[in-house]
């Protein structure tokens, strides 16, 4: 019995030093986030479809709710900063009425209901009427469509002028007035805090344009540009230079952001120079002297001659093989004319792996010309300008982007302001993705990737997430304040429906 008692009496002791023993962590003290230097009392955000969060070939509440100015708002909350006002469309459709007329396109999603995947037109009448306007002042100033000097612009929320295309719709919704300017709206807010991402549109237009339009360097006047022409970078830079003086004039810090390679996203890399599939009899008939074997052989005549090169020659040389791979025959304005020898010899040519095929074409190629079974799209008939983006018209985008973003550089530094890489930053993407928390990567993949939407040119919500975290790391640092980063991971990929 006494056995038993010491044993008990041991286990008793032993559990007392356990309990003694046991050891309790206090909670981690909750973080204070600060603003640093800075004051987000009042952020303002300016910009174009970037900025608004554009998404999918439209803008819709879901869409701007996610846009990275809101997503850095609900960051700057926790430092002080104000409420976010966005000029809400009325629904998640994306288009817009005026004078009971549909005027801007319904949003894009990913249908699967034919087995392959394939972008789709969400269908219905949209509640978005243009001419119903928005009262109050808004934070978000992102204005689709806008190049930097319309941010300048009296007017351009004129709704009076939208049907004459004078106007912006999107604008025209929520300016104060018919002769007010987006900057003088986002003044009206008396920010004392800013982001500026302006200028992607100035080379961009001319871009999904397929370079159908002009290239405007050396022309100053902004008036006289078409919308898909390039801007000269002088207005460009001007036009955020004063911008940026004016948003900093009574004392508040922002953050600028430069122009990103826009040649890099999907809606020029998606589509192959190569994608005809031709059976035998098919290539056989192309490559006669009844298609385009009279058109080689003037070709080649013009080079016996000594009136074009062995190298014109290649270039401009049409075959065609029995199966799949073959190039599509498009539009060259940047080759010689050659029609005053003859009138055959169009400036046509096939397009090869230096060719961008803008995204739109793939509803182009392979299609009948007036129903004709021989009049076939990038095959019997070649693909218009505005389908190709060629090396020529390609260099003239790079040259107008990189003279831009130095002209912004050299602002940023004129203004003691962050500068958020873009350019930078999106060919790290398009090249190596981004890898996130739970092991997966954003890739700039169309339909697949998570970096893009549908549009193949705007970010989809993960992808504006990104650029979030560029700008809150820029305000960090800059301004020692502790915005925590945002999750990509709560953001969607992709819209379904």
């Amino acid at each position: 019995m006494k056995k038993y008692f010491a044993l008990l009496t041991g286990v008793l002791f032993l559990y007392s030093c356990t309990e003694d023993a046991v050891v309790v962590t206090p909670d981690p003290e909750p973080i204070v986030y600060t603003s640093g230097t800075a004051n987000f009392s009042t952020y303002v955000a300016l910009g174009n479809s970037l900025t608004a969060g554009y998404s999918d070939g439209a803008l819709f509440a879901d869409g701007q709710l996610a846009s990275f100015p809101n997503q850095i708002a609900g960051r700057m909350a926790l430092a002080g900063g104000g409420a976010f006002d966005i000029p809400l469309m009325a629904d998640n459709l994306g288009g817009a009425t005026l004078g009971g007329q549909q005027i801007l396109g319904n949003r894009m999603y990913l249908d699967f209901s034919s087995g392959s995947p394939a972008p789709k037109t969400v269908f219905g009448p949209p509640a978005t009427d243009i001419a119903k306007k928005l009262s109050g002042k808004f934070n978000n100033m992102g204005v689709p469509g806008a190049k930097s000097y319309h941010l300048l612009a009296p007017g351009y929320g004129n709704v009076a002028g939208v049907p004459v295309g004078l106007a912006n719709p999107y604008f025209a919704r929520f300016a104060s007035s018919a002769s007010t300017t987006v900057l003088a709206d986002a003044m009206a807010k008396q920010p004392t805090f800013f982001t500026l991402m302006i200028g992607n549109n100035d080379v961009l237009g001319y871009a999904t344009a397929g370079g159908a339009g002009v290239n405007q360097t050396g022309n100053l006047n902004p008036a006289t540009y078409g919308g898909s022409d390039i801007s000269d970078p002088n207005v460009v830079v001007g036009a955020i230079q004063a911008i940026v003086q004016t948003l900093t004039q009574g004392g508040a810090k922002g953050v600028i952001a430069n122009v990103p390679n826009v040649l890099g996203a999907p809606y020029f890399t998606t589509v192959p120079h190569n994608p005809i599939p031709l059976d035998a009899a098919t290539a056989t008939m192309l490559n006669s002297a009844a298609a385009f074997g009279a058109y080689n052989a003037g070709i080649a005549q013009l080079a016996s001659l000594g009136i074009i090169s062995a190298a014109e020659k290649t270039k401009r040389t049409i075959t065609f093989a029995a199966g799949a791979g073959n190039a599509v025959v498009i539009l060259d304005e940047s080759l010689t004319d050659l029609s005053g020898f003859n009138p055959a010899l169009t400036k046509m040519r096939q397009a090869t792996a230096a060719d961008k095929i803008v995204l739109t074409a793939q509803s182009v190629i392979g299609t009948l010309v007036n129903k004709n079974p021989s009049l076939i799209n990038g095959v019997s008939v070649p693909l218009e300008d505005k389908w190709v983006l060629t090396p020529q018209e390609q260099a003239e985008i790079s040259t107008a982007t990189q003279a831009i973003n130095a002209g912004i550089a050299q602002v940023a530094q004129a203004y003691g302001l962050p500068l958020v890489d873009t350019y930078g930053f999106f060919n790290g993407l398009i090249a190596n993705g981004v890898s996130l928390s739970d092991g997966s990567k954003i890739t700039a993949k169309y339909g697949s990737g998570g970096g893009f939407s549908l549009d193949g040119v705007h970010p989809s919500p993960r992808g504006y997430a990104l650029i979030s975290n560029l700008f809150i790391s820029a305000i960090n640092s800059t301004y020692k304040s502790n915005l925590p980063l945002v999750n990509p991971l709560d953001y969607k990929g992709l819209y379904v429906n």
